[in-house]
């Protein structure tokens, strides 16, 4: 009984939160963009003050990754964000050409519900709540179970302060019974315009049959080529502090190292002397048992643990300064864990003839899952990278560059984002770094610049049958 009160106060929660928005959202989407800002800087700014003490109450709360690297990510996920997108057009009239005589009018998508992991709590709520208001939507959050204190206090914080700089009541909300009935209810409602899910696969299927828009930043499988004209101790360099950055718990992470035959060896003792273990065949077995429980998913004791945790749980003792865990792999298949998504900071390692094989592999990896999201390539064979861009089944490739932060954009110029979308491959609408240029429809203004005799005087004088044909056409649209 219990649990069913608790159903059915969830989604008279969430039909009120919804509604709510729809009549905040009823008067931000009146607000100039100069509006937006100023309220967007405020909150940016607030919640600044508190990303060390969210940081650790996120760790606290859900035992994932290091606090201080998500002290970063929250960091970034505010001021960084800010600063990038202080300055973007993003509604009312985003974009004029006086020649061709076009606009482009940037209008609010409505109430935007929004599904942040519990990976990255505070970062992912953060920078959807920016994006959102800075776009002129209203945005209602579920937040994730496990992280359903950390979430609440960080969306505390910025309604406040929001609130106290004219945000109209109701456009931020979030449910406090959090219950599976109830985020599916908000994700329903009629008024619902945008779903915006990252990294809780388990709902996925529901926000796609709500028949509603879904952006959905899916699961990472992401290989890093290293291919023989690298930088091979940079390109190792980059990949272990990828990997161990907050204990490798952001999607775009690594998940395997794929490397030409001939530098293999040379490979193998960078990532030795970087505090790589590599697992014998008998530890990959017993540890391969951790990483999924009986349902299919991934096992919480594992993610965003160190290395050295991992390795206790098969009784493997490895030395302390110990940073990731490398099991040598042969094969992709469904049913082998390692060449999936691992959030935690395991690798596979996978050896391969020459570039052309290591793109199979690759893809074959991308396809096993991942499809959609990212892939890192270490050359400097511009023909080599030029191959990968153009051939793999991904939305991001990354080039030299640590594949958790180049994907998310802070090592590189893409939209620093914590939503990446998989695109259609990966069963979203957008392959983009999410942005609020992805929570508007944009109005296409035309100007008349010329008649329809204009169009049609080339082919008229071309065929006299066609001349004669035009001409009826025209006198039928005189007569209407």
């Amino acid at each position: 009984m219990d649990r069913i009160d608790q159903d059915l106060l969830s989604i008279q929660e969430a039909r009120i939160l919804v509604e709510n928005a729809r009549e905040a959202q009823t008067s931000l989407a009146a607000f100039p963009q100069e509006k937006l800002d100023k309220i967007v800087g405020a909150m940016a700014a607030e919640v600044l003050e508190y990303a060390r003490d969210l940081a650790v109450m996120s760790y606290e709360e859900t035992g994932f990754g290091k606090w201080q690297d998500k002290y970063l990510k929250n960091v970034f996920a505010s001021d960084y964000l800010f600063k990038k997108i202080r300055d973007m057009n993003v509604v009312g009239i985003i974009a004029e050409d006086e020649v061709n005589k076009t606009m482009d009018i940037g209008v609010p998508m409505g109430v935007i519900v929004a599904l942040p992991p519990s990976t990255n709590p505070v970062s992912t709520t953060v920078y959807k709540a920016l994006i959102a208001v800075k776009s002129g939507n209203a945005i209602v959050f579920s937040p994730h179970p496990r992280a359903k204190k950390t979430i609440n206090k960080t969306l505390e914080i910025l309604i406040r302060t929001a609130e106290a700089n004219g945000l109209p009541s109701g456009a931020i909300g979030y449910l406090r019974t959090v219950t599976v009935p109830g985020t599916v209810e908000m994700m329903n409602h009629k008024d619902t315009a945008l779903i915006l899910v990252t990294g809780v696969p388990k709902m996925v299927a529901a926000a796609h049959s709500s028949g509603k828009p879904v952006i959905y930043g899916g699961p990472g499988n992401g290989p890093a080529f290293i291919e023989r004209t690298a930088d091979i101790k940079q390109a190792v360099t980059d990949i272990i502090a990828s990997r161990t950055f907050d204990n490798g718990i952001i999607s775009a992470s690594e998940q395997s190292i794929v490397v030409e035959e001939c530098i293999a060896g040379e490979v193998r003792q960078e990532l030795r002397n970087n505090g790589a273990c590599f697992l014998s065949e008998g530890e990959s077995e017993e540890l391969s048992k951790f990483f999924l429980c009986p349902d299919g998913n991934i096992n919480p004791e594992i993610v965003g643990k160190s290395a050295v945790e991992i390795a206790e749980k098969i009784g493997m003792r490895v030395p302390e300064e110990t940073k990731v865990l490398i099991s040598e792999q042969k094969y992709v298949s469904d049913t082998n864990p390692y060449s999936k998504e691992k959030l935690c900071p395991v690798l596979a390692f996978y050896v391969e003839k020459d570039w052309l094989n290591a793109c199979e592999k690759c893809i074959e990896l991308l396809l096993n899952e991942g499809r959609g999201h990212t892939l890192v390539i270490h050359s400097r064979n511009e023909t080599v990278i030029r191959e990968f861009a153009l051939k793999k089944p991904v939305s991001r490739l990354l080039v030299n560059t640590p594949a958790t932060l180049g994907g998310i954009g802070a090592t590189t110029n893409l939209f620093p984002a914590m939503t990446l979308g998989c695109g259609t491959a990966g069963g979203g609408f957008t392959s983009d770094n999410v942005s609020p240029m992805n929570l508007i429809n944009i109005r296409k203004v035309g100007y008349g610049v010329r008649a329809l005799e204009d169009i049609t005087q080339d082919v008229r004088e071309a065929s006299p049958d066609l001349k004669a044909l035009l001409e009826k056409l025209l006198e039928q649209l005189a007569a209407r």
